[in-house]
């Protein structure tokens, strides 16, 4: 365990270590499409919400954050690091997945988070990195009426620091050598001006618009 700092540990505890359920979901099915397996590591594990998802897919899971959330599944082997400021304390080329679900946002360098994710991954594995949708309908909506996108308002701040176009993730993930690339998305957004979720059947037909969240799946 390393010590973090102390504003680091604050805007860690600020994202309460999860995101919505249909996130967590969506990168399971992903790892289901491609038969994944062996060993995960969960960049920005939180509470460990991934791997009670798909435990039953894989031996072992490498979690990495900067603190200990409370419920995390006792079978998953913590590791703390600060993600702006150090390398991920994995071994290169030893794991078969590398995730890093709503974390990508957090963080000052993007790009120094896919390249670790690269680094760790072994050859023809995966990289999976979940954003917030900037150009969902609720998103763009968002930003004319507010000037800020919807993830991105005031009280998110300084915990959510990073806005990425689904663009920038493919251009990301070419420059650190990752091929394959794709995006897809959760297909759960929320209708603007309301508590309400658009339909799962609706939110499939135009899914970057009403989806909140996209996902980069690329391969090593």
């Amino acid at each position: 365990m390393i010590a973090v700092p102390a504003e680091l540990e604050r805007r860690a505890r600020q994202s309460l270590g999860r995101s919505d359920g249909p996130i967590y979901d969506a990168v399971a099915r992903l790892l289901a499409e491609r038969d994944t397996h062996g060993t995960l590591a969960d960049v920005g594990c939180g509470t460990g919400e991934l791997w009670s998802r798909v435990r039953d897919r894989f031996a072992t899971c490498i979690g990495i954050d900067a603190v200990r959330y409370e419920g995390l599944p006792v079978d998953l082997d913590l590791r703390t690091a600060d993600l702006d400021a150090a390398p991920l304390p994995i071994a290169d080329a030893s794991v078969d997945v590398a995730a890093a679900v709503e974390v990508v946002e957090h963080l000052e360098n993007p790009r120094a988070l896919v390249r670790e994710l690269a680094r760790v991954v072994k050859p023809r594995g995966w990289v999976i990195v979940t954003t917030p949708n900037q150009l969902s309908a609720l998103s763009v909506l968002t930003l004319v009426a507010r000037g800020r996108f919807a993830a991105f308002q005031d009280g998110d701040y300084p915990a959510h620091r990073t806005a990425l176009l689904a663009v920038d993730l493919v251009r990301i993930a070419r420059e650190c050598g990752l091929r394959d690339e794709a995006i897809e998305y959760t297909g759960h957004g929320r209708v603007p001006l309301t508590p309400w979720h658009y339909p799962a059947a609706l939110a499939r037909l135009a899914p970057q618009r009403l989806s909140d969240n996209l996902m980069l799946i690329a391969r090593r």
